[in-house]
């Protein structure tokens, strides 16, 4: 679960099945000028919203009502959706707000299918996790790594940006 991303395998390996919209999508126009002088605060601000929605669903266990699959797809939805399921197994829910740092590092916007990279500085210490029925907060390991570099991969799909790819590191920053 990404509240204990550090302390062991964060996204249960590579089995996640990974979707490609070069197959399906239509081509990207090259006439759709950015509306951002910073061809990278379009990554950006869809890494904010996808962590908006994973908030939410983390809060209620469950992505049901949520706009998660708006802006995670692929790996990103696939990990996101096991990582509520199993807080719903376990009876728990998270409360407050992780603090992100995102800095775009790439954005190809010459490829076929538009990518961005970036990296964040991801911040879970306030993101508590709490037994649903009693409201109980979750004693965590001391030792879990609560501040950690977190890569990401975006990709231009159908004209509006999404996250394909989070990976968290176990390296703290």
């Amino acid at each position: 679960m990404a509240l204990t991303a550090c302390s062991g395998n964060p996204s249960g390996g590579d089995a996640a099945p990974k979707a490609s919209p070069s197959a399906s999508a239509p081509s990207q126009s090259a006439a759709s000028p950015s509306s951002s002088p910073d061809p990278g605060a379009p990554i950006a601000a869809a890494y904010r919203k996808y962590w908006d929605e994973k908030i939410e669903a983390y809060a209620q266990a469950s992505v049901q009502g949520t706009d998660l699959k708006k802006y995670a797809v692929a790996a990103a939805y696939s990990q996101a959706a096991t990582e509520v399921k199993a807080l719903r197994s376990k009876g728990l829910v998270a409360t407050g707000r992780p603090v992100l740092a995102p800095k775009v590092t790439s954005v190809d916007t010459d490829r076929k299918v538009p990518q961005g990279q970036l990296t964040d500085c991801t911040d879970v210490a306030p993101w508590k996790l709490v037994k649903e029925a009693s409201g109980r907060e979750v004693t965590l390991p001391a030792e879990r790594l609560t501040k950690y570099v977190t890569k990401v991969v975006a990709e231009k799909w159908y004209g509006r940006w999404v996250i394909v790819r989070v990976t968290p590191e176990a390296k703290p920053c």
